[in-house]
């Protein structure tokens, strides 16, 4: 069976200290793509504006760099800077689950297609509401806590 690797974006909110990446980010949305990436992957990453692809207990500091602000120049820089690191993170015939919007998306998943990897979307085309629905409904406890 193919190795399941997961990928969820960074949010808004977060600490204000430094912490282990997969506790930076504190937001009901975040939460439950954590639960649902650590129940249904072998491994998971964090997309994050400001550092690329973050393993989960990689310790880093509060940030205010979003995607949605970036100039188009900045995004695609920050896509290259992606792809590179899931290179040497993505073990080959991998399946990867992402867990993001269209701006952590769209660089990244023609480049993971291209490279042979298998790529899901779940919960695409879902607005916020339907998403954290989906994903109250695939969390094995239904809970987004830390």
């Amino acid at each position: 069976m193919a190795t399941r690797i997961a990928l969820v974006s960074c949010v808004k909110t977060k600490r204000k200290s430094p912490v282990a990446a997969e506790d930076m980010y504190i937001s009901q949305w975040f939460m439950g793509a954590r639960r649902y990436a650590e129940q249904n992957a072998d491994a998971w990453f964090i997309l994050s504006a400001e550092h690329g692809v973050l393993r989960p207990d990689q310790i880093i500091s509060p940030y205010e760099r979003t995607l949605k602000t970036m100039s188009k120049r900045d995004r695609v820089a920050w896509s290259e800077r992606v792809r590179r690191q899931l290179l040497e993170l993505v073990p080959a015939g991998a399946i990867v689950v992402v867990l993001a919007g269209d701006p952590y998306r769209e660089g990244v998943i023609p480049f993971l297609e291209n490279h042979g990897f298998t790529v899901e979307v779940p919960m695409v085309g879902l607005k916020f509401g339907q998403q954290l629905r989906w994903l109250k409904e695939h969390v094995c406890d239904g809970r987004f806590t830390n």
